[in-house]
């Protein structure tokens, strides 16, 4: 038996296992631009799964800010930032992204798992402690896992809980949160959260990849949104692939922390930078975060209209104010199910299973965009009460 054989002989029988769990996963192929409809296999959907919250992904601004970067820079970077990757477009971008979020710095990752990795890497040592919510995203879990540091988890939102943690005295203590939870959709305690670590001399980070351009009446994030700042929140993540429409990641604060990643940080040492076109392209989107407010306040009002619809329907969502209405049902196969005949009246709507999820918690994950209409909010409502397991 050749090597290759031995070693599918060990994986066929675990991705068999999944298949026999309904956790598998499978990827779909997109034709053309992310969109409120797209098109998968020349048929035309309802798209209710992509995180384009502000409808900016196929913007022309973006297209054509990235032209232009291209026109200049041509497409790679060639190199790490350290080296010869760091480019004025780069640097502009950085500038700028300081500014918005109101810190002295800030500096950009090529995605936001690389960001997290790198935050946890550069200011945790061994004998540290991180201190992670229990539902984090798994960028930051695996950061806090992969660092020399103490690891633990407090309950999901629960101050209290992570007080209990906080009584050690005497190491570095990093805790670290999303401001907006990926899967459930709701917002992070952080004023509770901030005072609860300054308290005990520890530090808070957040990771805002689902709350920066879209909460906070200047889409600042999760921050803005609680009136948090600098003081309050030393550590700031935010990605741009998201309400930005575009790719990539930055961290904001102090000039210290910065200057600590850029010597420090691995995932930023050793990586190749992001090529320059798109910057320029983020720039475009910073810009139309800052002059657009209109596309927060249309989110907005769709989030609300669409809770309003799904309670008259008898559908229960879990409670989030955020673009990120999850609809809970419990086991897997039944949220393929339910997914899979969303499909077949040509809506896409993603079935979320463990390990993503903690088990039983099985969901269809629907987000809502700036771009949808209210007609195309109520197709998927009119949908889901004609499918749903009664």
């Amino acid at each position: 038996m050749t090597n290759t054989a031995r070693l599918d002989a060990l994986l066929k029988p675990e991705l068999d296992a999944l298949k026999e769990r309904s956790l598998y996963r499978l990827r779909r192929i997109l034709e053309g631009p992310q969109g409120p409809e797209v098109t998968l296999n020349g048929r035309r959907y309802l798209n209710f799964s992509s995180n384009d919250y502000l409808g900016l992904a196929a913007h022309p601004a973006l297209a054509e800010a990235a032209r232009r970067g291209l026109n200049e820079y041509g497409l790679g970077s060639g190199a790490a930032h350290l080296i010869t990757g760091h480019s004025r477009a780069h640097h502009a971008f950085e500038e700028e992204l300081a500014a918005f979020t109101s810190r002295p710095r800030a500096l950009l990752f090529s995605s936001g798992y690389m960001a997290n990795l790198g935050i946890a890497s550069a200011l945790l040592k061994r004998g540290d402690r991180v201190l992670e919510d229990r539902l984090n995203h798994a960028s930051l879990l695996d950061a806090g896992l992969l660092s020399s540091a103490r690891f633990a988890r407090y309950a999901h939102g629960d101050v209290a809980d992570l007080k209990t943690h906080l009584n050690e005295v005497g190491s570095r203590t990093l805790v670290m949160t999303d401001g907006v939870f990926s899967m459930d959709g709701d917002i992070a305690p952080l004023p509770e959260l901030a005072c609860a670590t300054e308290a005990a001399g520890a530090f808070l980070m957040v990771d805002d990849a689902h709350g920066f351009g879209v909460l906070g009446k200047n889409g600042r994030g999760s921050l803005e949104h609680h009136g948090l700042g600098l003081d309050e929140v030393p550590v700031l993540m935010g990605t741009l692939g998201k309400a930005c429409g575009s790719f990539g990641a930055f961290v904001a604060g102090s000039e210290a922390l910065i200057e600590t990643l850029i010597q420090s940080a691995r995932t930023y040492i050793y990586t190749t930078a992001t090529p320059p076109a798109l910057a320029e392209a983020g720039r475009a989107a910073l810009s139309l975060l800052r002059t657009e407010g209109w596309r927060r306040e249309h989110l907005q009002a769709r989030i609300a209209r669409f809770r309003t619809g799904a309670a008259s329907r008898g559908l229960t969502l879990m409670p989030s104010m955020t673009a990120i209405q999850p609809l809970l049902v419990g086991d897997s196969a039944t949220a393929l199910a339910l997914s899979a005949a969303l499909k077949e009246q040509g809506i896409l709507a993603a079935a979320i299973r463990p390990p993503t999820v903690p088990a039983g918690t099985a969901r269809l994950r629907i987000t809502l965009t700036a771009a949808h209409t209210e007609a195309q909010a109520d197709r998927l409502l009119d949908a889901l009460q004609a499918v749903r397991p009664r």
